[in-house]
């Protein structure tokens, strides 16, 4: 179920509680939890419902602008299928998000290291788990059809492959690319890998952009904005003018930032920042 960035937030605040879909049968059950980039989504009730039975109460809950741009949109679509009211809720953070976090012990290594030999063994198209740790570890931030490239692998299979690590905590996804988690680093560092990683400059301190999009991340970064401290260092009219950056992007900036003690440059509370 595709819930759009501006949606998943109005969950995540409380604000939103249901949606509609035409379908030609359900497609969730209730008690499923998505994951999603603000965290967990519980399903908590899937029911089909007559489109003259929908209320203005129903378009506020779902996030519409009235109940008949609710109407609208479900006619834009499949016309013909019946209509899901689906009731969701914010259900807390990833738990990858921990996961990642988390440095192994020893026998935690040691199962991490002997489910990603059973990977290897199991492909078809020979060892593929180091490699594409090391890749990421490597090329952080970069487009996964680049990676890709890099091995010799299709980009559908390639993000599936990487999937597999996310799913035991070992990478995590931006907005662009992905990067090593503490807990992947770990098991390259205790198998001995080299890490080119380690040879490059230490990132610069402060608080990382949230997630924002790729174009507004690549935006921001293409000016030197890697940091929300230097995102401080802007006024909101220079941030809003970069391409990629809109409403969505701002919004999300102004929330990572209040929450940071942070703010843009022309707001009147806000705390002078090195240029």
């Amino acid at each position: 179920m595709q819930i759009r960035p501006a949606e998943l937030t109005a969950i995540r605040a409380g604000d939103i509680d249901v949606a509609f879909r035409r379908w030609e049968r359900p497609r969730l059950r209730v008690g499923t939890r998505m994951r999603t980039a603000v965290g967990l989504v519980e399903v908590t009730s899937v029911d089909r419902v007559p489109v003259s039975s929908l209320t203005a109460a129903d378009a506020r809950r779902a996030g519409a602008a009235s109940l008949a741009a609710l109407r609208h949109g479900l006619d834009r679509v499949h016309p013909d299928r019946p209509v899901y009211r689906i009731g969701l809720r914010y259900a807390g953070v990833d738990p990858r998000q921990e996961l990642r976090e988390a440095v192994p012990d020893a026998a935690e290594i040691d199962a991490i290291v002997a489910w990603l030999d059973r990977l290897d063994r199991a492909s078809p198209t020979g060892p593929w788990t180091r490699a594409t740790l090391l890749l990421i570890d490597e090329l952080p931030a970069t487009r996964a059809p680049d990676l890709a490239q890099r091995m010799g692998r299709d980009t559908p299979s390639f993000k599936q492959n990487v999937r597999k690590l996310k799913e035991r905590g070992l990478t995590e996804s931006l907005d662009i690319g992905y990067r090593l988690s503490a807990r992947g680093a770990a098991v390259l560092d205790h198998e001995g890998h080299p890490r080119p990683a380690q040879g490059r400059p230490v990132p610069e301190p402060g608080t990382p952009l949230p997630h924002i999009g790729a174009a507004a991340t690549r935006a921001l970064t293409a000016r030197g904005v890697v940091r929300l401290e230097q995102v401080a260092a802007l006024s909101e009219s220079e941030a809003q003018a970069l391409h990629g950056v809109g409403p969505y992007a701002l919004r999300h900036l102004r929330t990572a930032m209040d929450a940071a003690g942070l703010a843009f440059r022309d707001d009147p509370d806000a705390t002078p920042q090195p240029g």
